[in-house]
């Protein structure tokens, strides 16, 4: 296009101030822990304290650690699956989703996904269970809900123990309004810098059930039951959270609820000034925490991409370059020149079609941050309008 952009100033972004909510009370909350001279969490008191406001958010039981895949991994070790034996989850996601079943020697085995919200089809996953099977992780995809209520009744029928991934999901809910996260056996929680809130890294792992929270715990620590000497009572992993992590993160969960809120509130008026717009798929509001705004074009999505980001709005094509099966990890070596446990294991080209397909043509998706004013979405949407092909 030759005529000038929409958008000639960026958009309130992640990595800068005006795109973040740490204020006065993140600065007190660090200078808090440096004054006391404790900054390790086993000793301290900021990460407990981050684990008792989680749990009263959540009505969980809470587990703090140093990231949102060290979250995950605290869920699949707890799980004590054998190594060889196979979790379920789907192929659009972090790798972060799949690298700790990995780390215990599982298989992940990939469901395909809805063509319009990315997140695990149901009747995909319950057609991948095999008798090897232990464990499905669903992800709330840029804090859609996937169906969790057809997937937990899948995990209760077959014997398996379901895990959400709510890094991308924070105080999002079902259409009904049950909040995500408390459907699962264990919910995972990421505090990185892209998050909805951040301490930079830092992650927290939810559950209901004792036993779990307890291996949570061990497998956090070195699988060392402080309170019985130095002992190791399972094998387990440094995967701690400082205290700085935690004050921090103290503070950015008493705003998470006014965050989600603020991105809800953009997102129903983007999708207001877009309605009627011919073949593009816009996300479902109900219960949408909004990490990121996905489009569903029938085609070209890095046509789209490129063509918003040159009118001042950012925007990147399919989410990732390729689906998590067709990175190079799972067609060469695992562990040194090693492909255990993936020996006999193919993933080829063709295994999730949707998936493919939104990644290699029709997903499009759009930053989103709770510091856009009523202006700055206007803009995302004339840029839209102007760049669709009837536009």
């Amino acid at each position: 296009m030759t005529d000038a952009p929409v958008r000639r100033t960026p958009l309130p972004g992640v990595l800068e101030p005006a795109g973040r909510t740490i204020g006065a009370e993140e600065r007190a909350a660090v200078l808090r822990v440096l004054d006391s001279a404790v900054l390790c969490s086993t000793f301290g008191g900021e990460a407990r304290a981050l684990e008792a406001e989680m749990s009263e958010l959540y009505g969980r039981d809470a587990v703090t650690c140093s990231s949102g895949t060290a979250a995950l991994h605290l869920a699949v070790a707890a799980v004590g699956f054998d190594p060889g034996d196979e979790v379920i989850t789907t192929p659009i996601s972090d790798f972060g989703t799949v690298a700790p079943i990995l780390a215990q020697n599982g298989v992940p085995v990939f469901a395909d996904v809805d063509p319009v919200t990315g997140n695990l089809d149901p009747a995909a996953v319950e057609a991948a269970i095999t008798p090897r099977t232990r464990a499905i992780i669903v992800v709330h995809l840029f804090g859609g809900a996937a169906d969790v209520v057809a997937l937990r009744s899948i995990a209760d029928r077959h014997g398996l123990v379901l895990i959400e991934d709510c890094a991308q999901a924070w105080m999002g809910t079902t259409a009904g309004g049950e909040l995500l996260g408390t459907f699962g056996d264990i919910a995972c929680f990421s505090l990185q810098q892209y998050k909805h809130i951040t301490a930079g890294d830092g992650g927290l792992a939810i559950t209901a059930d004792a036993e779990l929270a307890t291996r949570m715990r061990l497998f956090m620590d070195k699988g060392w039951d402080r309170s019985g000497g130095r002992m190791h009572l399972m094998l387990g992993l440094n995967y701690r959270m400082t205290e700085l992590v935690a004050a921090v993160a103290r503070a950015q969960l008493a705003k998470v609820g006014d965050v989600v809120k603020r991105r809800r509130e953009s997102a129903e008026q983007l999708t207001a000034a877009l309605d009627g717009l011919v073949g593009v798929s816009l996300p479902s509001l109900a219960g949408h925490a909004f990490w990121l705004f996905p489009l569903v074009v029938a085609d070209g999505n890095r046509i789209w991409a490129d063509a918003l980001t040159a009118e001042g709005v950012p925007a990147s094509a399919g989410y990732l370059d390729r689906t998590l099966y067709a990175n190079p990890v799972f067609s060469g070596p695992v562990y040194g020149t090693s492909r255990y446990p993936l020996e006999g294991r193919e993933y080829p080209t063709g295994l999730c079609p949707n998936a493919e397909r939104l990644i290699e043509h029709t997903l499009v998706v759009l930053p989103w941050n709770e510091a856009y004013t009523e202006t700055d979405v206007d803009d995302i949407a004339r840029a839209i309008r102007k760049v669709h092909p009837d536009g």
